[in-house]
C-alpha cells in the first residue's frame, strides 16, 4: 500500500491511499482545487479516485467532497447520520454515488472498516483500512481513547493520529471559555500527551510508521507535538530509532508517500 497525507490539520484534512489500482481518499476538507492539486504533486490523477470516505461531517472534513465528487463522478461513503449531517452542505450527489454503510465495505483492493471515535459530530469514525496483511489506522478527531479504538487501530503498519493542541497553550489562549471546553473535552480533540501515552500503550516492537496529524494552528506547533510524544516514548522504552518511525503531517503540504 502507498499512504500520502496531502493535508492534515485544523483547516483541513485529506489521505491519499492506493494499493495497486485502487486509489481512495478519506475525507476532503479543502478545496476541490487544492486538492486536485495536491494530487497531481504526487503523480496522481484525480480521475483515479475510486471513494471518498468521509470521518464525519465538519467542514474541514467535507469541503471539497461535493464538487470531487460532480467533477470526477467519485462515489462518497459515510454512514447514514453522517449523510444526512452533510447533504446540505455538499451539494447534490448522484444516487448512483451515496454510498452508505456503516461498519465495513470492500473497494477494489481494498477492505475499509469504520469504528466510533468521540467528537462533537453526530456519528464520528475512524477507519483501518486493509491490503492483503497490511493495514493503515486513521485516527484524528476524537477527545478520548475507549478501548475499542486501541482494539482497532493496534497492530497498524501505518498509523495516522491525532496530535491536536498543547492542553497549557489552550489554558492560556485567546479562545473564549467555552471553546477551550470543547477542546478539552471528551467530544473534542486528542492532545500531544494523550497521543504521546495511546502510542505507547499500543505500539509493538517492529516496523511501525507513526504520522502525528490535525495539528492546531493556534494551540500547537510541529516542533512541540513531536518532541511531546517522543519524550513520552522516550520515558516508556520506545525508541523511535528502532522498528518505529515518527513523522508529521502538515496542514499546507504533502507528506512524502510512504510505502508498506
Amino acid at each position: 500500500m502507498k499512504f500520502c497525507s496531502l493535508y492534515s490539520g485544523s483547516s483541513g484534512n485529506c489521505q491519499f491511499i492506493r494499493a495497486g489500482k485502487t486509489k481512495i481518499l478519506v475525507d476532503a476538507g479543502l478545496s476541490g482545487k487544492k486538492i486536485q492539486q495536491a494530487l497531481l504533486s504526487i503523480d496522481e490523477e484525480p480521475n483515479d479516485i475510486q471513494g471518498i470516505f468521509i470521518t464525519h461531517e465538519h467542514i474541514d472534513h467535507i469541503q471539497g467532497a461535493g464538487i470531487l465528487s460532480r467533477r470526477f463522478n467519485i462515489p462518497i461513503y459515510a454512514n447514514e447520520e453522517t449523510w444526512k449531517a452533510m447533504q446540505s452542505s455538499i451539494g447534490e450527489i448522484k444516487p448512483e454515488n451515496i454510498k452508505i454503510f456503516e461498519e465495513s465495505v470492500e473497494i477494489g483492493e481494498f477492505y475499509v472498516k469504520a469504528f466510533d471515535v468521540s467528537h462533537d459530530a453526530v456519528k464520528p469514525v475512524g477507519y483501518k483500512i486493509f491490503n492483503k496483511d497490511k493495514k493503515i489506522s486513521l485516527l484524528t478527531d476524537t477527545g478520548c481513547v475507549t478501548q475499542s479504538i486501541k482494539q482497532n487501530i493496534s497492530n497498524s503498519d501505518l498509523l495516522l493520529i491525532e496530535s491536536n493542541h498543547d492542553e497549557d497553550m489552550v489554558l492560556i489562549g485567546s479562545y473564549p471559555w467555552p471553546l477551550k471546553r470543547r477542546v478539552l473535552g471528551e467530544y473534542g480533540h486528542m492532545s500531544n500527551d494523550l497521543a504521546g501515552n495511546l502510542l505507547a500503550e499500543i505500539l509493538k516492537k517492529g516496523t511501525e510508521i507513526v504520522l502525528l496529524g490535525h495539528l492546531s494552528k493556534e494551540n500547537n506547533f510541529p516542533e512541540l507535538a513531536y518532541k511531546t510524544v517522543e519524550n513520552i516514548l522516550k520515558e516508556n522504552n520506545i525508541s523511535i530509532d528502532e522498528g518505529i518511525t515518527l513523522n508529521m503531517t502538515y496542514r499546507d503540504k504533502s507528506t512524502k508517500v510512504y510505502e508498506i
